[in-house]
């Protein structure tokens, strides 16, 4: 079954709604026994990457997540914050994140560029088993970006006065800084991805 992290800070409603549009069955999980069947798992993200953390370490779901992705090798996909939270730390909130993978998150420069970024921006992503290559507009809600220490995790890079990672992938583990549940057809598409791979 397809688990849905639903915590404080989430945008779980929201990518429910899009699951079910494309035709699979989703629950939410609040605590770690509801992750004990999890086919695969997604981590939506709107809010702070140390509001997150806090949601999810009070919903005793940080353990279990890296059981679940880490040990058993479960796929999961992370949204905006949820994605940023897999990195070592985030300038956000001066905030530990997971750890899962190498790097870091910072935020835009504000003499630059508005923060936060909000619209549609060009992605190019790479060709992993979800997905052939891409280019395609995706919808970014985001002050902060990624920024990992291995290029091979690397998925899909976009530009905002500058190039910055928009998407990451290591194995069974995917991220999207975009909010794929709210990026029309192409979002879709990439979802629906998601949901059919082993």
């Amino acid at each position: 079954m397809l688990k849905i992290i639903d915590y404080k800070a989430g945008n779980a409603p929201s990518v429910l709604h899009a699951v079910g549009h494309l035709g699979f069955e989703a629950e939410f999980a609040r605590n770690p026994d509801e992750l004990g069947n999890a086919s695969k798992i997604i981590l939506p993200g709107v809010g702070s990457a140390g509001a997150t953390m806090a949601a999810l370490r009070e919903a005793g779901l940080i353990k279990a997540l890296g059981d679940a992705v880490l040990k058993k090798n479960i796929p999961f996909l992370g949204i905006c914050v949820g994605m940023q939270i897999l990195f070592e730390h985030s300038e956000e909130e001066n905030a530990d994140c997971l750890g899962w993978l190498k790097g870091r998150v910072v935020k835009f420069a504000r003499s630059k560029v508005r923060v936060p970024q909000m619209g549609w921006n060009k992605v190019s992503l790479t060709e992993t088993p979800i997905n052939k290559t891409l280019e395609d507009y995706f919808y970014f809600v985001n002050s902060y970006y990624v920024t990992p220490k291995n290029e091979s995790d690397i998925w899909g890079v976009s530009d905002y006065n500058g190039a910055f990672t928009a998407a990451v992938r290591k194995g069974n583990i995917y991220g999207t800084q975009f909010h794929i549940e709210k990026s029309g057809e192409a979002g879709l598409w990439l979802l629906r991805g998601f949901l059919l791979t082993d």
